[in-house]
């Protein structure tokens, strides 16, 4: 039998004893205010229910990381922080996907900077949570981690390395690699690509963050606040979830995005991987996890504040235009997805 049968009478129970304690108001004391106040408390849990339903807390491991070791990791993280492996010694992947203070894998430019200051073509994304993605990059041209994990070495607008090979060779002069390979690799300890893109991947599945919203979908009605609350109702009242759904909400779906603002238009998004026309401008639908972190938005990096996004994204796709005080409250709950760790940075 289900326990939600159960919470209107344990509701009920409640309430003399939260009067008693403070918890709740005890003047004017009559039965309409405590049938207000059980409305207000079932509401919350309804609201609690259907979040849970229709997006849920995201999993504390992601998938495929049964095989992570800590050692694997600890050599992946090694990797991404090392200047060396770019061609001038300059760059590492940390240098875009900050992951200090309040970072969460990006680095706060409309589009990143390669190893000799080249302008990359888009946003960089979070890296927090990546390994719950089916598709990576804008224009889902990956489909996993480890098939991704040797581009920006060799991208001449990143690291810029002429080959794998190069790679290989850097990797082979620094001695402490030797080390470090053997240990999270013993059955096969010689430093090779396989073990490159296996323990780069394996770090960044560790990057997994949690959130009040977790909490309050986990039970903790009070993890979140009464604004955020209204938000969250809001976001699902819009249907908001259509596009940005499952626990990561988004980032499995590709969408055009046809609007009445300008975006880069030299950049075709998913076509140039498909060659696809319909492909033309569909770009993949970013997770909203750490969205209130990983300003400047969109594609292009063209968008600065989380307001104006969401302005845009009522003007694209939305039942109805919302007012000035529903952004407020959307921001509110979109706060709500940051990593505890992050947002008190």
């Amino acid at each position: 039998m289900r326990l939600s049968r159960f919470v209107p009478i344990l509701l009920l129970l409640l309430l003399p004893f939260c009067k008693a304690n403070g918890i709740l108001p005890t003047e004017n004391n009559s039965s309409s205010q405590d049938n207000l106040t059980l409305s207000i408390l079932l509401a919350g849990f309804d609201l609690q229910e259907e979040a849970k339903r229709k997006i849920g807390s995201l999993p504390l491991a992601s998938p495929r990381s049964e095989s992570d070791s800590k050692e694997k990791i600890a050599l992946g993280e090694k990797i991404f922080k090392d200047n060396s492996l770019s061609l001038n010694s300059v760059q590492s992947c940390s240098t875009c996907h900050l992951l200090t203070g309040r970072n969460v894998g990006t680095d706060g430019q409309a589009t990143s900077l390669g190893t000799f200051g080249q302008a990359g073509k888009r946003n960089t994304p979070t890296i927090f949570n990546v390994g719950f993605l089916e598709t990576i990059f804008w224009d889902g041209r990956k489909s996993n981690l480890e098939d991704q994990a040797l581009l920006p070495f060799v991208d001449s607008s990143e690291m810029a390395l002429g080959s794998t090979s190069d790679l290989l060779t850097r990797l082979n002069a620094k001695s402490e690699y030797s080390t470090l390979f053997a240990k999270a690799f013993p059955e096969s300890p010689s430093i090779q690509l396989s073990s490159v893109k296996t323990s780069i991947s394996a770090f960044e599945r560790s990057l997994i963050s949690r959130s009040r919203f977790d909490d309050f979908v986990d039970g903790n009605p009070y993890a979140i606040s009464l604004e955020e609350k209204e938000g969250l109702r809001l976001f699902l009242n819009l249907n908001c979830v259509d596009c940005h759904n499952s626990s990561m909400l988004g980032g499995s779906k590709f969408v055009k995005l046809d609007t009445i603002y300008t975006y880069n238009p030299n950049d075709l998004g998913r076509f140039e991987v498909t060659g696809i026309e319909a492909d033309r401008f569909v770009f993949r639908t970013p997770s909203l996890r750490n969205v209130a972190l990983t300003q400047p938005y969109f594609h292009d990096g063209s968008v600065r504040t989380l307001d104006e996004a969401v302005r845009r994204m009522n003007e694209y796709n939305s039942p109805r235009m919302i007012t000035e005080r529903e952004v407020t409250l959307l921001v509110a709950f979109l706060k709500s997805l940051s990593d505890r760790s992050k947002a008190n940075f």
